[in-house]
């Protein structure tokens, strides 16, 4: 009877910056949404991204189908999810 190894924790060594990698928001195309909500709740939510910004990630989901509109810390990036999600935007899950 042979007796099996626990699995070995396997480390996230990240992009050996030691930054390691950002948590990425996005945004997915929807039928619900108007571009104008789009960028609405996108300027009224994420720093730096004003109506016009969001109107342009609002053409990038719409053509796409998807755009990550965000990157960073994941603390940042989960309250940030949450935001854009309560205002109704559909949301991939946050990735790595």
């Amino acid at each position: 009877m042979s007796t099996l190894a626990p699995p070995k924790e396997r480390l996230d060594r990240g992009d050996r910056s030691g930054l390691g990698r950002a948590w990425r928001v996005i945004v997915l195309n929807d039928d619900h949404n108007t571009f104008d909500g789009v960028a609405f709740a996108l300027s009224s939510v994420l720093p730096g991204v004003d109506f016009d910004a969001g109107m342009r990630l609002a053409t990038r989901i719409d053509r796409s189908g998807q755009a990550i509109v965000w990157s960073g810390e994941r603390e940042q990036a989960e309250l940030y999810w949450e935001q854009l999600a309560g205002h109704g935007l559909t949301m991939a899950p946050l990735e790595r």
